[in-house]
């Protein structure tokens, strides 16, 4: 008797079908394709080298890879120093303007009485490095004196006798350098 469920196509040991052939001949492929790519970029960097890896170590060599080859910086390189009057317009008439968040309104002598009596530096200090809602400078990027110009400028407006801080001379750290030679 012969068993009619007993056929080369369903028998674990006969050969792979066609499709199996081309999935691994497909897979070889994918497989090596890469291998290649590499290994001809390899020769391609051999033949321009001279036959030899680029494999200079030297500090000259190896600083002029790391050199820096650009420069960014924010805001104006050289620039008139602003007064107290625009730095106020430009950063702190925001909140101080309609005294937003506990700013003091500019002008109003009895909100600013209590700051006033704590002397300019004490709200230089505040404003340079942020007291309760307002952070440092009041968020902007201007020179310390200028952030002085602007104390002085609002606290002169609520009655205050302070004096406009001067931009710090150009020439001094100059000078000073000279002297240390």
């Amino acid at each position: 008797m012969s068993d009619p469920h007993h056929t080369a196509d369903h028998d674990a040991h006969a050969a792979p079908s066609p499709s199996g052939l081309k999935k691994i001949a497909a897979l070889l492929v994918l497989l090596g394709l890469p291998l290649v790519v590499v290994g001809s970029l390899v020769g391609c960097n051999k033949t321009q080298t001279g036959g030899q890896i680029a494999s200079d170590m030297s500090e000259e060599a190896v600083a002029g890879r790391i050199q820096k080859v650009g420069r960014f910086q924010l805001g104006e390189a050289s620039r008139e120093p602003k007064t107290g009057e625009q730095v106020y317009q430009a950063q702190c008439t925001t909140c101080h303007a309609a005294g937003l968040v506990g700013a003091p309104k500019f002008g109003d002598a009895a909100a600013w009485a209590p700051r006033l009596a704590t002397g300019y530096e004490a709200l230089l200090n505040s404003a340079l490095k942020g007291k309760g809602n307002m952070a440092a400078q009041g968020g902007g990027a201007f020179a310390d004196f200028e952030v002085g110009r602007a104390v002085a400028y609002m606290a002169n407006a609520a009655g205050a006798q302070f004096e406009e801080p001067e931009a710090p001379d150009a020439e001094a750290p100059d000078a000073a350098a000279a002297e240390a030679k």
